[in-house]
């Protein structure tokens, strides 16, 4: 996608854990589901990075948005100690939505380490600011549940 790239490597998680929670997935149904994505983008992202970077020129082409499928899977395995199971489909989805937009904050911002640790080599720079966004996100998403469910 030419345009917002991160945003559109964002989506396919926040589009599944809508999915499962709307289809009543458990919460190690959803676990296993964003440890799969988790792992398959950062191999995909370590793996196919150099090559990218090799050939656009840029440390961190758009053309590579597994980092964003892997942070953003990341955050979402905060959800399973949501206690989401007594949750509705609505409220599952808002949770996708929030997580989706806390994550492309900290990805945007890059707050530290993030910022220091897009300096690794190779595609491992690539990811791993965006796992640590996606732990931000996933913490922040957790808390302001917390929050809410106790309100």
């Amino acid at each position: 996608m030419p345009i917002a790239p991160g945003t559109w490597g964002s989506l396919p998680p926040m589009v599944i854990l809508g999915v499962m929670g709307h289809l009543g997935m458990t919460p190690l149904g959803v676990a296993i589901v964003m440890g799969v994505l988790l792992i398959w983008g950062s191999f995909v992202c370590v793996a196919l990075a150099p090559a990218a970077m090799a050939a656009t020129g840029n440390k961190d082409p758009g053309e590579v948005v597994a980092d964003e499928l892997a942070g953003q899977a990341v955050c979402f395995l905060a959800v399973p100690f949501m206690a989401v199971q007594s949750m509705t489909a609505v409220q599952i989805w808002m949770i996708a939505v929030s997580g989706f937009l806390l994550f492309r904050v900290f990805d945007i911002i890059k707050p530290w380490p993030a910022n220091r640790l897009e300096g690794l080599p190779n595609g491992w720079g690539i990811l791993a600011d965006d796992l640590m966004a996606g732990l931000y996100a996933g913490l922040c998403l957790w808390v302001t549940v917390q929050l809410w469910i106790s309100a």
